[in-house]
């Protein structure tokens, strides 16, 4: 481990400062040719750390794949995306443009922000050969209600959910009223992650999602008059919480990994993922309880789709646009779907497969702790727009923290 980690090190050193290539040039190549100028190249993927089984998977099955297939000597560089993109930001204001960053894993404000900052490269998307036959181009087109325009591809799919113990809660919460109720009844035992984490950022977000009447808030986008209004409700609920929860709310765990070891050691009863498999996972890898299920809130969860992007800046656009279509092959993303690998789902549209193909992803084994794609699939609502991130965030700091 140590030896892999002094590895990482030395390659981002020696590659960091490499000259990014020229844009215009990689876009206007054949595929052919750009799996040619890819071959033998290293590639640095920039993306969050906290998920083992995710790094794992990226660490051997990907990196595995790229070296056989194409002679891409994969790096994955442990990095949250707000990390990079001011990274990014910083690097375009003083002119340095180092490069050093050649594939991130992106997410709605961060994608944002980027591509306003003008520090992603692009448009890349429909030179891949794998998004133009597999993505549904209408899922694809918005990232938390932002326009992508071809400056980033979907790798996954993903949907909020809750996790119980219920061996030790039968009847879990099934509004956000009565998550309120139960955390007052049982004190400690229930906490999310501060934000901006992810997944501290989705549990505030579908709360104010229900509290605030639903989908009529959100449906024509931002609106900041609407918003100035209906957070009251969100600041007020949250800090009435506040008391019961774990710490009584002095701490909150800092990321979904500390929410994990909180929720796996008992101390809570109650936890949240962004992630549909993730009890799965856990339990199957017995981190989790196997009494441990996974439910969802009455009104509906926030379901997205995470995205990959090319620094403007990247050394290896071409490998980073070869490692990009193999992320979206069916056979890498069969592997990311199984709960033993990821459990992630699939980011491309499945009636474009064979009939073969299409029987292999059928056929994955969800576990007992998971709900399945159609219960998933029913209680589907699409994510609210970047501006209502950025805003719930910024406010949990100033009203709640």
């Amino acid at each position: 481990m140590v030896m892999r980690v002094v590895a990482v090190l030395l390659m981002v050193f020696m590659f960091g400062c490499s000259q990014p290539q020229g844009n215009g040039g990689v876009l206007k190549k054949d595929w052919q040719d750009i799996e040619a100028d890819a071959q033998g190249g290293l590639v640095k993927l920039y993306m969050y750390g906290g998920l083992p089984q995710v790094n794992e998977w990226v660490d051997t099955y990907v990196a595995e794949e790229v070296k056989k297939r194409f002679g891409i000597s994969l790096v994955r560089v442990p990095l949250d995306a707000n990390v990079v993109v001011a990274k990014l930001l910083a690097e375009k204001g003083t002119g340095k443009n180092v490069g050093g960053v050649d594939l991130v894993w992106l997410n709605g404000e961060n994608f944002k922000t980027a591509k306003e900052g003008g520090v992603l490269f692009g448009p890349f998307a429909e030179k891949l050969p794998n998004y133009l036959k597999y993505i549904d181009k209408r899922l694809a087109a918005y990232d938390f209600g932002y326009p992508v325009e071809g400056y980033e591809v979907p790798l996954g799919r993903t949907q909020f959910v809750f996790e119980y113990d219920s061996a030790e809660v039968p009847n879990p919460p099934r509004s956000f009223l009565d998550l309120l109720r139960w955390t007052t009844e049982h004190p400690g035992r229930f906490t999310y992650s501060a934000p901006p984490d992810f997944t501290g950022s989705a549990f505030i977000r579908q709360a104010f999602y229900s509290l605030t009447g639903g989908s009529t808030l959100f449906e024509s986008g931002w609106n900041e008059k609407a918003f100035n209004n209906s957070a009251p409700k969100l600041w007020e609920y949250l800090n009435e919480m506040k008391p019961y929860l774990w710490r009584a709310g002095v701490e909150y765990p800092k990321d979904a990994a500390a929410l994990d070891s909180l929720f796996a050691t008992g101390e809570t009863l109650l936890s949240m993922s962004y992630g549909p498999h993730h009890a799965s996972v856990k339990v199957r890898n017995k981190v989790f309880r196997p009494s441990v299920r996974t439910y969802i809130m009455n009104d509906g969860s926030f379901f997205n789709m995470h995205f990959m992007g090319i620094p403007e800046t990247a050394p290896n656009k071409a490998g980073a646009m070869v490692v990009a279509n193999f992320l979206l092959s069916p056979e890498a993303q069969l592997s990311k779907f199984r709960p033993e690998s990821w459990g992630d789902f699939p980011s491309i549209d499945l009636s474009t497969l064979d009939k073969e193909m299409w029987q292999k992803f059928e056929s994955v084994e969800h576990g007992e702790a998971a709900l399945t794609p159609k219960e998933l699939h029913k209680a589907g609502i699409p994510e609210i727009s970047a501006e209502y991130v950025e805003a719930l965030e910024k406010g949990w700091i100033e009203n709640v923290k």
